[in-house]
């Protein structure tokens, strides 16, 4: 029953996946769709690190990046028919390199966890990231490479110029990585980057090597990094050393910890929320950054298990069918919450523009009026108060819905 409940899971993702340009059908839908699918299998790969194996690493971008700088080269030879084969399979060519790199630079860099770790992941980060604009033969300098994917064999009357062919073909090999990345999970490779990462000490004294099962996670993670590095290959048709720099791995650091470090769906969850955020957001606002490290930093100090680990737990109260003592609670808490939302990011987009009317929800508003300044800051003070009050009915929910019923407690 428990295999059959899985098995429709991952079908249930799989259609989504391939439904998914059914229902979002523009220009702009797809290119989104595409990025995200992409960014699914970075954040899973670095999942496998921080999340299951406890290695925090501050490099993670060297082996997407290096992926897709093959995965472009591989194009390269296709277009100049050096080499002739489907451009299906360069996330694969992307995923081999990474590993190979995963190889290399796992082999000293595993021997240690914690500190050292990320401090020798951050250090390779800045030397491939430096090597990149010095050795411009393989890498193009700040250009960076550039390739076209529409020479090659056509796959059943398929050249892959459109955006949307494209999506399904990065949409397949998501949904194969995802489904290897969560079977090595269900490893004891996999088990055991768990215990290596609560407890090293103990997985060394039952006779396992805490460095081999490192190296092992450490590997894997960038076969899986290359393959998405290779999926970007093929999307955008070229690449360049931001694809391979500190705020690359930053990025897929904050999709990792704000979806839930940890939580197999944690990663694909901040990938899809970081990735609208890129896409939709910054066409609003320029202080969209700003957003995203005022919600990495709410999600540090009220969400530290991630967005998963919020929607977990949830578990206890939905099992024992509370989950309805919660909604009403959950509702008056949002409304003033939201609308304190929407007052602080009136204040903030106030001071930053320059123009003499902000229009924001509907309605013109004057930067340069105190009347104006005033009366959002009442309205965000009162809004703030309702939260603060209606925590305290929130709270009591809480504990209605996760109590133990007597009968168990006998």
């Amino acid at each position: 029953m428990a295999h059959l409940k899985k098995s429709s899971i991952w079908i249930a993702f799989l259609i989504a996946l391939l439904g998914l340009p059914l229902v979002f059908d523009s220009i702009l839908a797809i290119s989104i769709l595409n990025q995200m699918v992409i960014a699914i299998v970075f954040a899973l790969s670095y999942n496998m690190l921080l999340g299951q194996g406890g290695m925090l690493s501050f490099g993670h971008a060297v082996y997407f990046g290096l992926g897709g700088f093959l995965s472009v080269h591989a194009l390269i030879l296709i277009e100049f028919e050096t080499m002739v084969f489907s451009i299906l399979w360069i996330p694969l060519i992307g995923g081999l390199f990474g590993l190979l790199a995963g190889i290399f630079i796992g082999s000293f860099s595993t021997h240690k966890a914690g500190t050292v770790f990320a401090m020798i992941s951050l250090g390779i980060g800045e030397l491939i990231a430096a090597s990149s604009l010095i050795f411009s033969s393989f890498f193009g300098g700040e250009a960076g490479i550039s390739g076209d994917r529409t020479f090659g064999p056509m796959f059943f009357g398929f050249d892959f110029a459109q955006n949307i062919e494209i999506y399904y073909v990065a949409a397949v090999w998501a949904f194969i990585a995802t489904l290897f990345m969560y079977l090595f999970t269900q490893t004891p490779a996999g088990k055991m980057a768990n215990a290596v990462r609560d407890n090293p000490e103990r997985a060394e004294f039952i006779g396992y090597s805490s460095r081999k099962v490192r190296f092992i996670s450490f590997c894997a993670s960038g076969l899986f990094a290359g393959i998405a590095g290779g999926l970007f290959a093929l999307n955008y048709e070229f690449i360049t050393e931001e694809n391979l720099n500190a705020a690359t791995s930053g990025r897929v650091l904050l999709m990792a910890y704000i979806g839930g470090l940890g939580y197999f769906i944690g990663p694909i969850i901040g990938a899809v929320v970081l990735t609208l955020m890129n896409s939709l957001l910054s066409n609003y606002s320029e202080l969209w950054m700003l957003y995203l490290g005022i919600m990495f930093l709410l999600t540090v100090m009220y969400l530290p298990r991630g967005f998963a680990g919020f929607i977990v737990m949830h578990q206890i109260a939905w099992i024992r069918g509370n989950i309805k003592l919660l909604i009403k609670p959950y509702i008056i808490t949002a409304i003033p919450a939201l609308l304190f939302t929407l007052c602080a990011i009136a204040l903030i987009e106030m001071s930053h523009i320059e123009d003499e009317v902000f229009h924001y929800l509907g309605l013109e508003l004057n930067p340069a009026s105190p009347i104006t300044w005033i009366v959002i800051l009442a309205v965000a003070g009162g809004a703030f108060y309702a939260v603060k009050r209606s925590l305290v009915q929130l709270n009591d929910a809480w504990e209605t819905a996760n109590a133990i019923p007597k009968e168990e407690e006998a």
